[in-house]
């Protein structure tokens, strides 16, 4: 089993970095590792308890995996388990943590757990899989990363409209 800890700068607040990551019409403008992504039963994201299907995207598009989100809580931690197994993976988990920093931006705390299968070539594939998933998540947060250098107002926007603040 693979686990790793993966600290990423945001030049947004943990409310813009949360929404960008969790809403998905804002997802699918950055997202190099996903291509589509719905929460079973609709939704625009997900919450608490909700299982969601996401099709990987390029390379990637044959993997297909539904997730069960286990904490959701807005604008600071999201964490969700793979539901049945989706090859290469036989355990997927991940959880994403939003700590805010002094220069107004964030940092996005990503710590995944894998297991590849099937068990007799775990030994082999684990370590390729780990690689490959490890380079797959820096270049997608790196996207992140520059689609809220640019669009980081827009949401800001969008959330005032979407979720006023209460008086």
């Amino acid at each position: 089993m693979a686990h790793e800890r993966l600290v990423f700068a945001m030049p947004a607040s943990c409310e813009v970095a949360f929404d960008a990551f969790h809403y998905h019409h804002w997802r699918l403008r950055w997202d190099s590792l996903v291509e589509h992504t719905t929460v079973e039963g609709g939704g625009p994201c997900p919450y608490k308890g909700a299982v969601t299907r996401s099709r990987g995207r390029g390379p990637m598009r044959t993997l297909v995996m539904r997730t069960e989100f286990v904490s959701y809580q807005r604008p600071r931690l999201a964490a969700a388990r793979m539901l049945g197994q989706s090859f290469p993976f036989t355990r997927w988990a991940a959880s994403m943590k939003h700590e805010p920093v002094a220069d107004g931006g964030s940092a996005i705390i990503y710590t995944y757990t894998i297991e590849t299968g099937p068990a007799l070539l775990r030994w082999l594939m684990e370590p390729i899989v780990q690689r490959i998933f490890r380079r797959q998540t820096y270049k997608r947060f790196e996207r992140m990363r520059q689609f809220l250098a640019t669009s980081a107002s827009e949401i800001e926007a969008w959330q005032r409209s979407t979720h006023p603040a209460k008086e």
